[in-house]
């Protein structure tokens, strides 16, 4: 399961509800929960977080927030 996967179902979150609000497919939110190798593009991540009622920086900190700059 992806950080986003992990993420979704801490909150309970329907993954076939956002698919249905965001216009994403099925399919890709599965691709996108399921599959480690699948890439968020950013105009996901922003349409995701609209539909489960987060602010988009809390989304992308959730997920992106341990990465940090090569010294």
């Amino acid at each position: 399961m992806t950080k986003l996967g992990v993420y979704l179902a801490q909150k309970s979150v329907n993954k076939s509800e956002v698919a249905r609000k965001t216009g994403l497919s099925r399919a890709r939110m599965n691709e996108l929960t399921l599959h480690d190798r699948s890439h968020l593009r950013a105009e996901e991540l922003y349409l995701i977080a609209l539909a489960i009622d987060v602010k988009p920086c809390e989304l992308l900190e959730a997920l992106f927030g341990k990465l940090k700059l090569e010294e």
